[in-house]
């Protein structure tokens, strides 16, 4: 028996920070949020024709025949809870983001599944505090029939769905989106900003071996494009799953969700050099440009800038100034230097603790001492080597390494990324987060940083920010590592969210000795407690030097309520004998 099946308008509302609220004052804020609902939420959703489907903790899913009574609803709803709560303050007052979706949806008894509220739970993770987000379908159905305008934020993934779909951001009269750190740092994907992917390119020299120097000069033409702020680009792990394979243009369009590709080719030969490019228009396959450089192998940062800058002014339309002139500053002044650098970079984006790439990057800053990026990479293997024995002298050479390559380059991204995930671990939060802050202003399109911020954004109580933080990073990111659902993984179980825990653990091919930490904790939440108890072996038989309560204690939650009901969950498993 097929299911039965209807076109309806979805409107899904979610407490903003609801696990922080929860954490301050548990009985107070459940007390307020049940009085909301009586004497807001339900009589605007009744007086709007809605439909209550269910409630989820701190959300609800609501129905509508109409989509401009499911927008009107939301409108007036968000104005009312703008109003609500006047004696609360700021930073206490129960606040949605709302999504709004037009869709096909399946019934099942009085509960409805399907496309239509997938999309709506995207789009409501996309809406900012007090917020509304709408998909390009309700914005075509309404246009016109409500004192309402509309923001496009660009193309956006969600789960399960082949083509992305694009966002459209509420804009209230006499409103303006909150300006809160999250926002600032993930800008989404407007209509007007460029998207584009680097591909790997091809290693011509003859030597398998010479593969490092064609994927470094592709990084780092990866990592030039994304200081323009004109631009989206897709991030070194995606694009690089298309090393080797046969390309069709058009199927990488569709997967990364950009409307350019680059291409290109590197054969080194003795002293020379020669690179090709290519820049082609993802949906037609046309090319826009092309160009082939033969030079000295000493020019090859020069033919990186020229490749940059030509793809930004061909795709974007103008190259500011300001980043075309960082772009030509080379990052060392020795070639030794910068082949040691893209070997051991190979191996640290292979695998985070590689041995090989530390013996690298110390010959790297012996050759020439004044490379920052060698010292940034230095600093951050430093603090990746604390995560597995606690010993705090990794953390005090991460430190010196970082503020070696900050002196040497204020404006590199990497060194201030680096300076602030060693800062997170030495207890100096503050400073931190305004290291992660510049890392991702200066750097917009580089995820590692946003991941590591989205972790201090957790560690400082505020889950929901974070999770849109590595939300962002993995929109930049479509074939996301496992680190990124790994760090998404552990900010849903610390904000009570288990079951979004566990589906992101799923995602990942090998769980991390933390991974299964946090995993054991979000399966004993649920009642599963063998498979929290296998989980929690591995833990301690891939780090066997270090407990839970060490592990946790390194994490340094501002909050001592998020580490003990961590803890909690940790003794109920050992408990359970």
């Amino acid at each position: 028996m097929s299911a039965t099946r209807r076109l309806a308008a979805i409107l899904l509302a979610d407490v903003v920070g609801f696990g922080r609220l929860m954490e301050a004052d548990e009985v107070g804020t459940l007390n307020r949020l049940k009085a909301l609902r009586r004497e807001t939420m339900d009589p605007c959703i009744a007086g709007h024709s809605g439909r209550i489907v269910k409630l989820m903790g701190d959300g609800v899913l609501v129905e509508f025949a109409s989509v401009v009574d499911a927008v009107q609803c939301a409108v007036a709803l968000q104005a009312a809870m703008g109003q609500a709560e006047p004696e609360q303050p700021a930073d206490r007052r129960i606040a949605l983001r709302i999504g709004v979706n037009l869709g096909d949806i399946m019934i099942d008894g009085e509960d409805i599944y399907g496309d239509g509220v997938n999309v709506a739970a995207r789009l409501q993770s996309l809406a900012s505090p007090g917020g509304i987000a709408i998909s390009a379908t309700v914005q075509e159905h309404i246009a016109g029939k409500l004192g309402v305008g509309f923001e496009d934020l660009g193309l956006h993934n969600v789960k399960n769905l082949e083509r992305p779909v694009r966002v459209y951001r509420a804009v209230m009269e006499g409103a303006s989106p909150p300006a809160t750190s999250a926002s600032r740092s993930a800008e989404p994907l407007r209509a007007e900003k460029a998207s584009i992917a680097v591909l790997p390119f091809d290693n011509m020299s003859g030597d398998p071996e010479q593969g490092y120097f064609s994927d470094g000069i592709t990084e780092d033409i990866i990592t030039e494009l994304s200081r323009f702020r004109e631009l989206l680009v897709i991030a070194r792990n995606s694009s690089f799953q298309y090393r080797g394979k046969a390309v069709d243009v058009k199927k990488v369009g569709r997967e990364l969700g950009v409307q350019f590709v680059v291409e290109g080719s590197v054969r080194k030969a003795g002293n020379r050099i020669r690179v090709t490019a290519q820049l082609i228009d993802a949906a037609s396959t046309a090319h826009i440009w092309a160009e082939k450089y033969d030079r000295e192998l000493t020019d090859v940062f020069e033919i990186q800038d020229e490749i940059s800058r030509t793809v930004v002014t061909r795709v974007a339309g103008h190259a500011r100034s300001l980043a075309a002139s960082r772009s030509r500053s080379r990052p060392t002044a020795s070639l030794s230097a910068y082949d040691c650098f893209l070997q051991a970079r190979e191996y640290f984006a292979s695998d985070l603790t590689a041995a090989q790439a530390e013996p690298l990057l110390m010959r790297a800053v012996e050759i020439d001492p004044n490379f920052a990026n060698a010292h940034a990479l230095i600093s951050m293997l430093h603090t990746i080597k604390y995560f597995h024995d606690c010993q705090a002298d990794h953390l005090n050479d991460a430190l010196a390494s970082a503020q070696t390559a900050l002196d040497l380059d204020p404006e590199e991204a990497r060194a201030n990324h680096a300076l602030g995930f060693a800062l997170i671990y030495l207890h100096r939060l503050e400073e931190a987060g305004h290291y992660l802050e510049r890392a991702i202003a200066l750097n917009p399109n580089e995820v590692f940083p946003r991941g590591d911020y989205a972790n201090w954004m957790s560690f400082m109580g505020r889950a929901e920010d974070a999770l849109r933080e590595i939300e962002e990073a993995q929109r930049r990111d479509p074939f996301t590592q496992d680190w990124f659902w790994d760090v998404r993984a552990s900010i849903e179980v610390t904000a009570g969210r288990h079951e979004d825990a566990l589906r992101s653990y799923r995602r990942m091919k090998v769980l991390s000795p933390w991974g299964q930490l946090y995993h054991a904790i979000g399966f004993v939440e649920l009642g599963e407690v063998a498979e929290a108890k296998a989980c929690l072996q591995e833990f301690r038989s891939k780090i066997p030097g270090m407990t839970p309560e060490q592990y946790l204690d390194i994490r340094h939650y501002m909050n001592p309520v998020t580490v003990k009901r961590l803890l909690d969950a940790v003794h109920r498993i050992d408990a359970a004998g």
